[in-house]
């Protein structure tokens, strides 16, 4: 039987396809652009958007068993749906640790909302799923590169925040075990980094990683909202903002759920910036 992985040729995507690959698994990858793919041989690749109800072609689903659901931004909902009318019963969904709601800063945040809306879709039709909630992304760090590469300050708000960042290869490890594996149904994973480290810890083993010292500049709020309201819109900075306000008295903590599923604890960041030395510019 085929597994059938949307959002194949993204940061956890990719890694998922070749994990699954790896371990002898019948992969068939969805992706938009199937000529720029570049996914393992072996797997089929199918073009089609997920976010697109009308790209999403009957033959889809034959032999599907199990399917990884991206959270994109529009249509899960149609797509769990075809999923299900074909006979699939079998979903992992990636969401976010933000839809737990544990934190007041998270109810009715961008992330909140969408990401219950992802696993909504599918725990409505369904009882044969598991949701990975994994927190904040270290690939969000990749933020900072563009102003490494030119030599120029890390500008941040709220230094001393911790977060615990968990590197996307890790996520795509996670998911390949409940995929192939029993005994996940009904069960939300979440998923951290093995360290909660403040945003000062977080230049650091980028500096270890590419040999070079990152000069960190800590800045307003208002700064920060003034910088980046060209490229992020006002309720995902609003959610930044309260999010490392609240870890600077409350740090994000590890949690378990790499180690329940993998047997061994996240990645390291700075083991994420060596894997991403090329983005910040070291070669």
């Amino acid at each position: 039987m085929t597994i059938l992985v949307t959002g194949a040729t993204g940061a956890v995507g990719r890694h998922l396809v070749a994990a699954l690959v790896a371990g002898g698994e019948q992969v068939r990858a969805l992706t938009r652009k199937p000529q720029e793919a570049g996914l393992p041989a072996g797997v089929e690749v199918v073009g089609a958007d997920l976010t697109d109800p009308s790209t999403l072609h009957a033959d889809l689903f034959d032999t599907v068993d199990r399917v990884f659901v991206f959270p994109a931004e529009h249509g899960v909902d149609e797509f769990v749906a075809a999923a299900v009318n074909a006979t699939v019963d079998r979903f992992v969904v990636l969401s976010s640790l933000a839809a737990a709601g544990e934190f007041s800063r998270d109810i009715g945040s961008a992330s909140y909302t969408h990401h219950l809306a992802v696993e909504q879709a599918v725990t409505s039709r369904t009882d044969d799923w598991t949701i990975l909630r994994p927190g904040t992304f270290a690939n969000n760090l990749l933020a900072w590169a563009w102003t490494i590469k030119a030599g120029a300050p890390v500008r941040a708000p709220y230094i001393h925040s911790a977060q615990a960042p968990i590197h996307e290869a890790d996520i795509a490890d996670a998911a390949a075990a409940v995929l192939t594996q029993d005994g996940h149904s009904g069960k939300i994973y979440p998923l951290t980094g093995p360290q909660s480290l403040t945003r000062i810890d977080q230049v650091a083993a980028i500096s270890a990683a590419i040999g070079r010292d990152i000069q960190l500049l800590e800045i307003s709020p208002d700064e920060f909202r003034a910088d980046a309201a060209q490229y992020i819109p006002e309720s995902i900075i609003a959610m930044l903002l309260d999010y490392w306000s609240d870890t600077v008295t409350e740090p994000d903590r590890p949690r378990p759920g790499m180690r329940d599923l993998t047997g061994r604890p996240g990645r390291t960041l700075e083991q994420w910036a060596r894997d991403h030395r090329a983005d910040f510019g070291a070669a």
